[in-house]
């Protein structure tokens, strides 16, 4: 399903100096029909009343499945989110959250992929859905 010749180490050197790394967020695995990664569960990532933020859980969201829906693409395109939604299911004050997207559809020009952020004891803590527009790359 994706392209094989990228590795998470580049993943990782992409989110270099952006809001994934300033929050934390690392791509530790490439399945075969899978992408995932971690964000850690702290002051970067709390509302005022110290639980995981759900725009950290959607941020985490949307950077899994665009990054996956990327290497998905066909060569020569790219993806751009037109729609998330979030639902947040349980409360996380510390730790370690896992996000793990899986398609849903992959077509020329749509993509829709299924994020589920999960805690460290493997309880679902969000489950969103994102929808890319495949397009040319420029």
């Amino acid at each position: 399903m994706f392209r094989s010749d990228t590795t998470v180490e580049q993943l990782n050197a992409l989110s270099a100096n952006t809001a994934i790394a300033t929050l934390g967020i690392v791509f530790t695995e490439i399945g075969p029909d899978y992408l995932r990664a971690t964000m850690p569960v702290d002051a970067r990532t709390h509302q005022p009343y110290g639980l995981l933020h759900g725009g950290a859980s959607a941020l985490l969201a949307e950077t899994i499945g665009s990054s996956a829906g990327g290497l998905a693409a066909p060569e020569g395109c790219g993806v751009v989110g037109i729609e998330i939604n979030a639902n947040h299911l349980r409360g996380v004050r510390s730790g370690m959250v896992t996000g793990t997207a899986r398609a849903l559809h992959v077509g020329r020009s749509t993509q829709v992929w299924d994020i589920r952020i999960e805690d460290a004891d493997g309880r679902l803590v969000c489950a969103s859905r994102l929808t890319l527009a495949v397009i040319p790359k420029p």
